[in-house]
């Protein structure tokens, strides 16, 4: 059984499919229709709900893709619908939340088939934000949101307007307070017949669950995973949760290095990393959308083992390292090492991602982080570069890369780092690793690039990285200029 509340109503489910999304149970189970599918794949933000947890003393409520979100993840939080911002449902408009009332007011919806998403958005930017954080924050809150009747204006003009309202309290504050005091079942988990959905509560028990059922699909923020039961239709026999471990959440740095737990999101993790690596702003910015931020893990990126993951290209530019645990015992894994081939990985059936180890930044250490995509923003990848080395004496040394999309793993150049290790950093021998490149990769064709675009890219990458260096000044090139 889970326990979980949803706006003002607490819920106990059982008897449930362990491959059920929350938008499917929202919309087939509960009636709270409100909640949209559009693409059913996190890319449309129609399906958007809020949800919030109790971290470290305090309930923190951040919005997310239901559809991406598996109804056992739920257990232990507070779940919030579009139709739990009013109490009334024949509200007057003065009545309306602040945020319901902005929307209405501005005309930002318009067929108003997105404008639930919109609205929890809206909500989680209200929520987080005591005032008018401004437009950029707003379109970075609203970046995994997607209207088709282009009416972002009018929303952006109700995300400020919504703070122009008397700050009122939404009127599930109450029994979530008394929700989240309360004692709940301590073995949580969901069946449907001999399918399970496991729910460990700790390190220990997720190990232990893993050793015993070694194929069980394990999930973390679900961003991928889930697209195999919703788009593919797949069935898994046990699913083992990991957003219970509060051990793989942690984040610790010292003098050595940086230190990632394995279910830290991207939002959690990100400013610890770009703190030392600001070159990485623009991939981890354009990585997904908000609602994928705030799910995605840095483990789950790796497990998933696709060529066009982005965190990947970094690590490996990075020399970072993979802690993996067991019932046996721990090791760790050079990131280098961990890929074996498409979707393959080092990792044992019984093991699982505890931890990413990134070392400490050198001393006058360049790195350039490049990624290329069809739109600019919620993205995969066509092309990804990533570039590290050490600038001593105008010389490159302990060149590292790291390239996603252009072979079936991420993977890095060696002929480009043999070609620019030792050498003087001047814009020949930056053309003669870009030129050494072509020994390096054949890449695919497919729907995103063709082999010839890639490899082009690449080359132009490297030219853009030796002129923004050599001027001292970064710029943004657009795609047309690639």
């Amino acid at each position: 059984m889970i326990e979980f509340l949803l706006n003002e109503q607490p819920v106990e489910l059982d008897d449930v499919a362990p491959t059920l999304s929350v938008l499917d149970w929202l919309r087939t189970k509960t009636g709270l229709t409100g909640t949209k599918e559009g693409c059913a794949s996190g890319d449309c933000g129609a399906c958007t709900v809020v949800v919030g947890q109790k971290e470290n003393g305090k309930v923190h409520y951040k919005h997310l893709n239901a559809c991406l979100m598996l109804v056992g993840s739920l257990h232990g939080k507070h779940l919030v619908t579009v139709e739990g911002l009013t109490a009334a449902a024949n509200a007057k408009l003065e009545e309306l939340h602040p945020v319901q009332r902005a929307m209405v007011e501005c005309h930002g919806s318009q067929c108003g088939f997105c404008t639930p998403g919109f609205i929890m958005s809206m909500f989680s930017l209200y929520m987080n934000e005591p005032a008018f954080p401004g437009k950029d924050k707003v379109i970075h809150a609203l970046g995994g949101n997607l209207c088709r009747c282009t009416g972002y204006k009018p929303i952006i003009e109700a995300c400020e307007r919504m703070y122009s309202y008397p700050r009122t309290t939404a009127p599930f504050m109450q029994a979530a307070d008394k929700f989240f005091n309360c004692t709940l079942c301590s073995n949580p988990g969901l069946s449907d017949g001999d399918r399970v959905f496991y729910l460990p509560q700790s390190l220990r028990e997720l190990v232990e669950l893993k050793s015993s059922y070694s194929q069980a699909k394990l999930v973390a923020g679900g961003t991928d995973l889930s697209l195999e039961f919703t788009q593919q239709l797949k069935l898994a026999e046990e699913v083992i949760s990991l957003v219970d471990v509060q051990e793989l959440k942690t984040i610790t740095e010292d003098e050595h290095g940086l230190k990632i737990g394995a279910m830290a999101t991207y939002e959690q993790f990100m400013p610890a990393l770009l703190k030392h690596y600001p070159e990485a702003s623009e991939l981890f910015n354009r990585l997904g959308s908000s609602q994928i931020r705030n799910a995605g893990t840095l483990g789950g990126s790796l497990a998933n083992a696709s060529p066009i993951g982005d965190p990947a290209p970094l690590l490996l530019a990075l020399d970072a390292v993979v802690e993996v645990i067991c019932e046996r015992g721990s090791r760790v894994i050079p990131i280098n090492e961990f890929f074996l081939g498409y979707r393959r990985t080092q990792l044992h059936e019984d093991e699982v991602i505890s931890a990413v180890f990134i070392p400490a930044r050198q001393a006058d250490q360049k790195l350039a982080c490049y990624k290329i995509s069809k739109r600019m923003e919620d993205d995969i990848s066509s092309v990804l570069l990533v570039l590290s080395f050490q600038l001593v004496e105008n010389r490159m040394v302990n060149v590292k890369s790291g390239f996603g999309g252009m072979a079936a793993t991420p993977v890095a150049a060696e002929s480009m780092a043999q070609v620019m290790e030792g050498k003087d950093f001047s814009e020949h021998n930056i053309q003669q690793a870009a030129a050494a490149l072509t020994a390096d990769f054949k890449p695919m064709s497919d729907v995103r690039a063709s082999q010839h675009y890639r490899l082009q890219v690449c080359q132009n990458l490297m030219q853009r990285f030796w002129l923004e260096q050599s001027s001292g000044i970064a710029t943004r090139v657009s795609h047309a200029a690639l």
